[in-house]
């Protein structure tokens, strides 16, 4: 299938052959959907902490950064923004073929709020003071031209990161602002240090640092707090081949073969490349102002408190299994070490999975306590698009808490579409990950994905379709194998901005 010419390539991006022959069969017999077989709430998967709970949680996760455990918060920051600005780049487009603005904002009413509204807008003054300097009228189309083009803000092409969300007195603040702020609040450590990791995309990592550059040393006075600031960005090992609709490998003119980037799976690479004790993930868009944080930050510290609580006993367990003979461990350890997997750490075996001889029941355990751990903040379902918690079958028939995108479930079963639209919760991208065991090792969070999670779409270059595949997402293929818990969150910690308009929510504001 490839010439020695494509081999090259392939080897120079730091992929592999096998990888990149293993997605072209991915292509061509596509991905299984995944069998739910229950959607998880609270009793059945779902933790619901009580006010003491809460309470003890979060003193929990304090004493143990006081004892050292060391923090860290992750931030996929990578890509454009262009997609919050999808309605004002097709208004824009309206305008540019001369159609009367007023037929415009009436036919698109995200337009008309947006310019209406603009004084709202935490960008509000300096657009306004850029287009009075370029002697503009101060008109709905100039309004969306000088918002997202280069003669302007050039909101279209940064990435959110960047974009001014939220006005405060002494200015506005951006979300990477915002995420420094609210990461001081619970990533610190016992010496005051604040870890933060963005990734982000190669063109825009120079801007993310300019600004780390102009605000760092006032958020450090202000917050009574140093930050370590690092950014990596997705490898371009991670990309993925495109092929044409033969499932042929899709060439650019010059015959090269077309990568294109795997998705936020792909940057499971780069959580895999940092140490801490605990890491936080949260969406770069997931933002609040100052005034509404204290949810975010007690339910991060409590999320952390149920993660390190567990983990205790899961460490103890662990070691046994792991410095232990099989004949040396008793039934009634093996017992309560099943119990604790299938009940609190939620692997259930299969209906047929009985282990009759000891020997084989201690290797199961072992292989499932030897994993990495994570705690996810579900919110009640209020209508937003996206994945949420359910108890799904796994490759080795076991059943396990996932979390599971709707692309995954299959839109032909009566059965499954059924258990979707009973879900009561919702997956706000809100993490907690412990990637260590019991000796402080670091595990090798690549082994613990299922490749068989993947997606595939339809995308065009040049004129012409072609297929493009997406890793494992994140947090829900790429961390398909590890031990998982559910926690119920508040719906004030979750705050999105997918349209600009978002941002007039009384949250934004």
């Amino acid at each position: 299938m490839f010439s020695e010419k494509d081999k090259i390539q392939i080897e120079k991006r730091g992929s592999l052959i096998e990888t990149v022959e293993l997605q072209i069969q991915n292509f061509k017999k596509g991905f299984p959907f995944l069998q739910i077989k229950n959607a998880a709430s609270v009793g059945d998967g779902i933790i619901r902490l009580n006010s003491d709970e809460l309470n003890k949680r979060i003193a929990l996760y304090e004493k143990r950064v006081a004892q050292n455990t060391k923090p860290l918060k992750f931030i996929p920051a990578s890509g454009a923004a262009s997609r919050m600005f999808k309605a004002l780049f097709e208004g824009l487009e309206l305008f540019e073929k001369n159609i009367q603005e007023n037929k415009i904002t009436t036919g698109n009413n995200a337009v008309k709020e947006f310019a209406e509204k603009l004084d709202k807008f935490a960008f509000a003054t300096e657009l306004k003071t850029v287009i009075k300097n370029k002697n503009q009228e101060l008109n709905t189309k100039n309004k969306i031209d000088f918002l997202l083009n280069k003669n302007g803000l050039n909101y279209g092409t940064l990435p959110k990161g960047l974009l001014k969300f939220h006005r405060y007195k002494n200015g506005a603040r951006t979300p990477f602002e915002e995420h420094l702020v609210e990461g001081a609040k619970y990533a610190k450590d016992k010496t005051g240090k604040a870890k933060l990791h963005f990734t982000v995309s190669p063109e825009h990592q120079p801007e993310f640092e300019k600004l780390l550059t102009k605000i760092k040393k006032s958020y450090e006075n202000e917050l009574a707090v140093s930050f370590d600031i690092s950014f990596s960005q997705q490898k371009p090992s991670t990309d993925t081949i495109a092929v044409d609709l033969n499932n042929e490998p899709f060439r650019e003119n010059d015959r090269n073969l077309v990568f294109r980037p795997g998705g936020h799976g792909a940057l499971i690479e780069n959580l895999n490349d940092l140490d801490a004790d605990v890491i936080f993930i949260k969406n770069i868009d997931n933002v609040v102002p100052d005034r509404l944080k204290k949810p975010t930050i007690d339910y991060k510290k409590a999320l952390a408190g149920v993660l390190l609580k567990n983990q205790e006993k899961l460490f103890l367990y662990q070691k046994e299994l792991n410095e232990k003979h099989p004949a040396a461990l008793n039934h009634a350890f093996l017992a309560a070490a099943s119990n604790f997997l299938e009940n609190t750490l939620n692997t259930k075996p299969a209906k047929n999975q009985y282990y009759t001889e000891k020997e084989e029941l201690y290797h199961y355990l072992k292989e499932k306590y030897n994993r990495p751990l994570r705690v996810c903040g579900m919110v009640k379902n209020e209508g937003e698009p996206g994945g949420g918690p359910f108890w799904a079958k796994n490759s080795d028939d076991t059943i396990s808490l996932q979390v599971v995108e709707s692309s995954q479930i299959d839109p032909e079963s009566v059965y499954q579409q059924k258990i979707v639209k009973n879900a009561t919760h919702f997956n706000p991208v809100d993490l907690v990950c412990a990637i260590k065991n019991y000796k402080g090792e670091k595990y090798n969070l690549t082994e613990f994905t299922d490749p068989a999670t993947g997606f595939i779409s339809k995308k065009s270059k040049d004129g012409k379709e072609l297929k493009a595949q997406e890793l494992p997402g994140l947090w829900n293929g790429a961390m398909s194998n590890w031990n998982t818990l559910f926690v119920e969150v508040p719906i004030e910690t979750f705050n999105p901005v997918k349209t600009v308009n978002d941002l007039l929510r009384d949250q934004h504001l």
